[in-house]
């Protein structure tokens, strides 16, 4: 038995049955053994060009240099502190930099931060948050939104797939509208959200500019200005989930650069390190002072891990490369490429219904067929030929039938481009 087939093996053996993915004909998962720039290398040797940055968070690359060096002095040094008891420096610069280039950055004032682990922890230090300030518990979501899996998180994320196994323990404090595809779908977005301002306790908007997971679903200009009119008529909080779109993913710093809205509370993770379990909820000093009691010597919301040095020697290094590079920049550019390329190549698909979108490298690639179901099947054996000839790719959209493209932002020109011509290939050997 070779050595990635024994891995599998004992994952299949030892861990949870509901985690890792095994198809039972074979050829998926791969066992990734090391990574570096913008390749994968699994267990046999066999490289592989990343179009999924690891979930978007090797936005510098995978392993980039500084980032890791930064990570091995800060391990060298203090490899953990103590949370909310006695801190430590990196920590101190952490948050000062989350402000800067968030809130100072908007023009808004300061930003004060609740570091996590995961993005979801992000997310529920936002709603805790928002009940703090408003004394509202309800809060207006969207059909379609993935906002992590934990328990508080689960009252916020649509799909059923994640929630109805669970929903006889959830407080369904998430009131659903409709996520707008088209300025058309404004008016009825609107309608919606003022009826649950006049029936509900509304506290704050959840929402995520682009919804990734949904399957690069990116909303008309006028949304987010829409979405914050409407907090402040009634006095309630507009969050942003910006985990995956944040750190330069769409062409700016966070997606909502593009519609010109700062948001009350914003929540980030993936990017933030460069691969270091780590997550923030930034919110307005005014509303985190007036939200959150002073500390005295028990917080209300913290973690054994919250703030941990090394995750924070490589997040203030991941935002200097970042700075550096000209990351968000450079996605701009290359986002211009691959939203062309999108375009065309859905308008040559033949049998399917073909839609391709993208804001700087956050893309989709969407088949359905002729009658109007979700491609499924043709899409993951896409995604799973993709595989065998070298490139990682990932499914989105609640069908699984959106090819997602969200590769680190350093990719080289000619990669990318590469990489769409074996996804055209594949898409038109598919439709024949």
């Amino acid at each position: 038995m070779d050595a990635q087939a024994d891995i599998l093996r004992r994952l299949r053996e030892y861990e949870s049955r509901n985690v890792t993915y095994l198809d039972p004909r074979g050829g998926w998962p791969v066992v990734w053994e090391r990574v570096q720039g913008v390749h994968v290398w699994d267990v046999t040797g066999k490289r592989y060009l990343d179009l999924t940055a690891a979930f978007g968070v090797a936005a510098a690359g995978h392993s980039n240099r500084a980032v890791v060096k930064a990570g091995q002095k800060q391990m060298s040094q203090l490899l953990h502190a103590m949370g909310d008891v006695h801190p430590h420096a990196r920590k101190a610069e952490l948050v000062e930099a989350l402000s800067r280039v968030t809130f100072e950055r908007w023009g808004v004032g300061r930003g004060k931060t609740l570091l996590g682990s995961s993005g979801f922890e992000a997310v529920e230090a936002a709603l805790k948050t928002a009940i703090l300030f408003t004394q509202k518990r309800g809060v207006v979501v969207f059909e379609g939104a993935y906002h992590g899996l934990g328990y508080g998180a689960l009252n916020a994320t649509h799909r059923p797939y994640f929630r109805n196994p669970f929903e006889s323990q959830l407080r369904e404090f998430g009131h659903f509208v409709e996520f707008p595809q088209t300025s058309a779908d404004l008016t009825k977005v609107e309608f919606q959200i003022r009826h649950y301002f006049r029936r509900e306790r509304i506290g704050s908007i959840l929402v995520e500019p682009i919804q990734a997971r949904a399957g690069c679903r990116i909303p008309p200009q006028g949304f987010l200005p829409l979405l914050r009119k409407l907090c402040n008529e009634e006095g309630v909080l507009l969050i942003l989930d910006e985990i995956y779109t944040g750190f330069g993913r769409t062409g700016k710093w966070f997606a909502c650069e593009h519609q010109g809205v700062a948001p009350d509370i914003i929540c980030l993770g993936k990017a933030l390190t460069g691969g270091f379990p780590m997550s923030a909820c930034v919110g307005r000093a005014d509303i985190m002072d007036a939200a959150w009691p002073e500390s005295t010597g028990e917080a209300l919301h913290t973690s054994t891990f919250l703030g941990h040095p090394v995750g924070c020697a490589m997040a203030l290094a991941q935002i200097q490369q970042l700075e550096e590079l000209r990351l968000p920049e450079r996605s701009a550019a290359l986002g211009e490429y691959l939203a062309m390329e999108l375009a065309e190549m859905a308008a040559r698909v033949e049998y399917f219904h073909a839609e391709g979108r993208a804001l700087g490298l956050m893309g989709g690639f969407q088949l359905m067929l002729p009658t109007g179901e979700p491609a499924t099947r043709a899409v993951l054996e896409i995604i799973k030929k993709l595989l065998h000839h070298g490139f990682i790719f990932l499914p989105e959209g609640e069908a699984g039938n959106v090819v997602s493209i969200t590769p680190p932002l350093i990719i080289p020109d000619a990669d990318l481009a590469k990489a769409m011509e074996m996804l055209a290939t594949l898409v038109r050997e598919t439709s024949e």
